[in-house]
């Protein structure tokens, strides 16, 4: 392995190193430990790689393998191993009227193709995710996209109109396919991996076993799993600088092993990182009327650590601004944290409703980023919502534990008796989204 000048560091300097360590390898770790949860199925039946899991309902109140879980499409997941040869993934035709996307995430989560309404358009649409060392044909009409991971994962959304809709998805769902080049050819195929075989099913969320995970251990699966999704090309300063802390690429990382300064600051370094994002996430974006809308580059991190693990940690799957943006709210008008011990309206003049070419809605979830319960089951607003607009044409919506006064429960949802805060999704964002001219309203107490 090329070696570098060897440097002094006091701890400050370590303690930095191991900050940044962590921050650029979570959402790598995080990625692997999802792939690992969302391959074990109801009773722990093996589910394949390269193979659809298609949510066929809504997701439940309790619903924790990803947090911050949509409420408006049908999700389509698939985890893709292009080691062994080019998978070809098809799409049936769209209706015009259909909002459909299916981005393509490598293990580092940057999004580096997301077919789908916006780009490939409503006709059917085939194409082949590829090694891009993988030198070969492909068939007519199959267009070949480069992996940057050998292990991909496809999070497919489709528009759903309510539960009355669900006949139609599902049928849209499972013209969905995925097929090896081999198997096509009529080839033996060599099985990818298709569940971690060195260790039993983890229990809890992904985001929690990280959380918990020992630096030790941290470091270790990053070793591990760094050997086979190397860096990005404009990695080079963090890679370089992980070599002073005794970690080089390709080759397993023993903590214990390296010098007590180097322990020492790897133990803090998770807490301090995780401190650092959560302090950091509210100001990615500047925050207008208590909403923050980030524009720029989400699921395109380009070298922005920090933002990659906050996004990853706060909402793991992060769409290109195109295809859908996420303003965040946790205060009210006054500045003061939302909380389930107060009741919200937010209020929409005719001219505020959110411009947008598909459909837009508002989800409340706890701290953590999961959905509180209800009795209701219901965990988001919108456009696509059967809601009472006002004769003037705006929009009241109420966001309290209990039901409002009014009596008519179509505009409310319900939240914990914590604290919680409110993402709106807006499919398709128009321009004055982008250029600043449209902001969501303020969220008003209103007890």
């Amino acid at each position: 392995m090329p070696t570098i000048p060897d440097f002094t560091f006091d701890d400050a300097e370590l303690a930095e190193i191991a900050k940044e360590a962590y921050l650029f390898f979570y959402p790598l770790v995080l990625m692997d430990l999802t792939r690992r949860a969302s391959l074990v199925g109801r009773g722990d039946e093996q589910v394949a790689m390269n193979s659809f899991q298609h949510l066929r309902t809504f997701p439940s109140g309790e619903f924790k393998t990803i947090v911050r879980p949509n409420f408006d499409t049908l999700y389509s997941s698939a985890w893709i191993d292009v080691s062994a040869g080019p998978v070809i993934v098809s799409l049936p035709t769209l209706p015009p009227d259909r909002f459909f996307m299916l981005p393509c995430y490598d293990m580092w989560t940057e999004v580096f193709a997301s077919p789908g309404t916006r780009t490939s358009g409503f006709a059917p649409y085939s194409f082949a995710l590829c090694d891009p060392t993988w030198r070969g044909e492909l068939p007519d009409g199959v267009e070949r996209i480069d992996a940057p991971t050998p292990v991909v994962w496809m999070i497919g959304r489709t528009a759903t109109f309510g539960a009355a809709d669900y006949d139609y998805v599902r049928s849209f769902q499972d013209q969905l396919t995925i097929t090896t080049l081999a198997e096509l050819r009529g080839e033996t195929v060599t099985s990818p991996e298709e569940s971690p075989s060195d260790e039993p099913p983890r229990k809890g969320p992904p985001m929690i076993q990280v959380q918990k995970m020992p630096a030790a251990e941290f470091m270790a699966r990053a070793a591990a799993l760094v050997a086979t999704h190397r860096p990005h090309a404009t990695d080079w300063n963090t890679v370089a600088r992980l070599r002073h802390v005794g970690f080089n690429l390709g080759e397993p990382y023993d903590l214990s092993a390296q010098p007590s300064a180097v322990q020492e600051a790897f133990e803090s370094a998770a807490q301090n990182a995780r401190d650092e994002m959560l302090r950091r996430f509210s100001q990615l974006a500047p925050r207008v009327n208590g909403w923050s809308t980030n524009t720029h580059t989400m699921g395109v991190w380009g070298n922005f650590y920090l933002k990659r693990a906050a996004v990853a940690m706060v909402g793991l799957g992060a769409n290109p601004p195109e295809e859908s943006l996420y303003p965040s709210c946790e205060v009210d008008a006054d500045g003061a944290p939302l909380s389930g011990e107060h009741s919200y309206v937010l209020h929409f003049t005719a001219e505020e409703l959110p411009p947008v070419k598909s459909f837009w809605s508002i989800t409340a979830y706890d701290q953590q980023g999961y959905t509180v319960p209800n009795s209701l089951q219901r965990y988001a607003l919108g456009s696509l919502s059967d809601l009472a607009y006002n004769d003037d044409g705006s929009l009241d919506l109420y966001f309290a534990h209990e039901a409002p006064p009014a009596g008519d429960e179509r505009n409310w949802l319900p939240v914990g008796r914590e604290r919680f805060l409110l993402t709106m999704r807006l499919y398709l964002p128009e321009t004055p989204v982008f250029d600043g001219r449209w902001q969501p309203p303020v969220v008003r107490a209103t007890n």
